[in-house]
């Protein structure tokens, strides 16, 4: 019979630098499936907070205006990479359309590193708080090890080396550059719209009371809302630590789950082409608003 922590011991067994791949697949589709889906979802949205990031973001209008596919895209196109690997034909079609979508606009190197860094450091921290345990430094070096490759293969330079490099950066490159940008709360108030919309509509207000309770003060100064009262905070935040308590003590996952599974991506019922994931805009068009400093479909794998 399998218990609890014999799947932590698997990961033990095998080699960070070598088997990251394989480490970071167990930890994100069987050991805690939930919980890195919500990290990566408030991991990309520290990046509002950053005004060159959501003044684009606004711009482009994906996430204002078509925020349901948007988040299933950007969902799907990682997951993709996790499910079937870098070097797979399927990981490759899903990198190379991340890369395409990136290089139709001007994005610096320092915010794409940032980027990369919260998919590292976020979900650690959402797992000290709420998850059912914490990540192993075993488990540390093979997120820093996959989101190297990740990097690489997006042509990203710079990238940290250990999750401390990781931390360290984020760390460092928020206290730089969080900051009021209209568009930035625009796309955050889409964002809380968006997850109210997986629920009955009268559930709305509760989950963005519930997610602003989340934040914590660099980005609701950054965003300029309202400080949450300690009660909507400790009650948020308790129910997440009393999920956390519950889930140690069911059994494992005997299967895995991917991101592809989860109830919310709504947009492709009928199943979906990777190739097909995303956005494809043209210099001058809506949906493109920014000079471009690199042309379109440069290689970055």
């Amino acid at each position: 019979m399998v218990t609890r922590y014999d799947r932590l011991k698997q990961i033990q067994r095998l080699d960070p630098e070598r088997d990251f791949l394989e480490i970071y697949r167990l930890t994100v589709t069987y050991e805690f499936p939930w919980d890195i889906t919500r990290a990566l979802e408030f991991a990309l949205y520290r990046t509002y907070a950053v005004p060159s990031i959501g003044r684009l973001l606004a711009q482009t209008a994906e996430l204002t205006e078509r925020p349901q596919k948007r988040y299933d895209d950007t969902a799907l196109l990682l997951d993709a990479v996790v499910e079937h690997g870098f070097d797979s034909e399927m990981g490759r079609t899903a990198i190379r359309r991340i890369n395409r979508m990136h290089r139709s606009y001007d994005i610096s190197n320092d915010d794409m590193r940032y980027v990369l860094c919260t998919f590292v450091v976020t979900p650690k921290r959402w797992l000290d708080a709420y998850g059912w345990r914490k990540l192993s430094d075993h488990e540390l070096r093979a997120f820093a090890a996959y989101y190297r490759a990740l990097g690489a293969h997006m042509g990203i330079s710079d990238v940290p080396q250990t999750y401390g490099d990781f931390e360290r950066t984020l760390d460092s490159y928020e206290a730089e550059n969080f900051g009021w940008d209209q568009g930035g709360r625009q796309v955050s108030d889409a964002t809380f719209a968006l997850m109210g919309s997986w629920y009955p509509a009268a559930l709305a207000p509760v989950v963005r009371k519930a997610g602003l309770a989340l934040l914590d003060d660099s980005l609701l100064r950054a965003f300029r809302y309202e400080r949450p009262g300690p009660v909507a905070r400790g009650l948020t935040r308790g129910v997440l630590r009393l999920r956390g308590r519950a889930v140690r003590l069911l059994p494992p996952r005997t299967t895995a789950h991917y991101a592809r599974q989860n109830p919310e991506i709504k947009g492709y019922p009928d199943g979906y082409d990777i190739a097909g994931l995303g956005t494809f805009p043209t210099p001058g068009a809506r949906g493109c608003p920014v000079p471009h400093g690199r042309p379109v479909g440069t290689p970055g794998e």
